[in-house]
């Protein structure tokens, strides 16, 4: 069962970064940077493909590094994330208890500020509760994407139109296409802390683009789901700016995105 990492980059030096990342897989790196090229890394004794380019956009980079994927499981990943000693086998076994599974959303540490899931036990994912993993937590057949013909939205995410849920949207895609996906307790890495490239506090484009993708994501139920949002976060994300104003907003995005697609 051949391991390959995916990994999107921003202006990497991708010899190091093999290093400060302990890959220990052959993998696809897509570089973002001021050229275009590819080469090869070989001395660390598996294949590293680097593709560079100049386009920006983290959906771009993901779906660039899915069209050169030749692994049997592909694993999304960040340069900011570095990988457990061993991390292959780890996943390796989690498709060995689950053979069923086209993909396994795995465990990542990260800051508790940043923690959007963390994967108690084993259970299959499902329309109630994909919307918390990030990309890097993300591993999956390749045959199977390539069967569901899925890829990543390029309106959202870094480098993107509006800021982020480029994740979700793809594992609701994957779902609608019908595979079946699991959450596993493996713990595979750890994201190193640095400053985000999408979130500069909670104003109006954080709301107004959070309301375009909760039109994508939820349709007709956009604006209750954007209410409720709201409303449970409100100590965190409404000190300053009040849920009625935020929820304005958000209103705004679902109904800008309700324009763009006609719904």
């Amino acid at each position: 069962m051949k391991i390959q990492l995916l990994v999107s980059a921003v202006n990497q030096d991708v010899p190091a970064l093999t290093g400060q990342m302990h890959i220990q897989t052959d993998a696809v790196v897509v570089n973002q940077c001021d050229r275009y090229g590819y080469e090869e890394i070989t001395d660390t004794g598996h294949r590293i493909q680097v593709f560079s380019m100049k386009e920006r956009g983290v959906g771009l980079s993901r779906n660039t590094a899915m069209l050169h994927a030749g692994g049997e499981i592909c694993v999304f990943s960040d340069e900011d994330i570095v990988l457990c000693e061993g991390y292959a086998d780890k996943i390796r076994k989690a498709y060995e208890e689950l053979p069923d599974a086209d993909m396994i959303l795995v465990n990542v540490k990260v800051a508790p500020s940043r923690r959007t899931y963390w994967n108690e036990d084993i259970h299959r994912i499902n329309g109630r509760n994909y919307g918390r993993y990030p990309a890097y937590s993300i591993t999956a057949r390749r045959d199977a994407l390539l069967r569901a013909n899925v890829h990543y939205s390029l309106l959202f995410g870094g480098g993107a139109k509006y800021s982020n849920g480029e994740d979700s949207l793809f594992l609701k895609d994957c779902l609608k296409a019908g595979l079946r996906i699991y959450s596993h307790t493996v713990c595979i890495g750890e994201e190193t802390e640095r400053e985000s490239t999408w979130f500069h506090g909670y104003h109006e484009k954080f709301f107004r683009d959070r309301g375009v993708l909760y039109h994508y994501l939820y349709g007709r139920l956009a604006l209750p789901l954007a209410f409720r949002f709201l409303w449970v976060h409100r100590a965190e994300m409404c000190r300053e700016i009040p849920v009625r104003q935020a929820y304005a907003w958000m209103k705004a995005g679902v109904r800008e995105a309700g324009r763009r697609t006609g719904v």
